[in-house]
């Protein structure tokens, strides 16, 4: 039974909030472009320090110390 009620409480409230909105007054206005441009440089600078950092980054594979000689001469063709 709850869910009739609130069913019922939304399709009262929802034609309310739709007469009162005004589509050609809403806009994002200067706060919605100051958040959407501070979004977008904090975006840069993450993607600028993650190039840095990666970089940085040296890795070389280790030799499995399990694998017999004659399997890791087959694993590297170039050789």
């Amino acid at each position: 039974m709850p869910d009739m009620s609130a069913h019922l409480a939304l399709t009262q409230l929802v034609p309310f909030a739709a007469e009162e909105l005004d589509k050609n007054k809403v806009t994002p206005g200067v706060l919605g472009f100051v958040v959407f441009a501070a979004l977008a440089l904090a975006v840069w600078m993450l993607m600028k320090s993650m190039n840095r950092h990666m970089g940085k980054v040296t890795f070389e594979e280790a030799p499995d110390p399990k694998a017999k000689p004659s399997d890791t001469a087959a694993a590297s063709p170039g050789k």
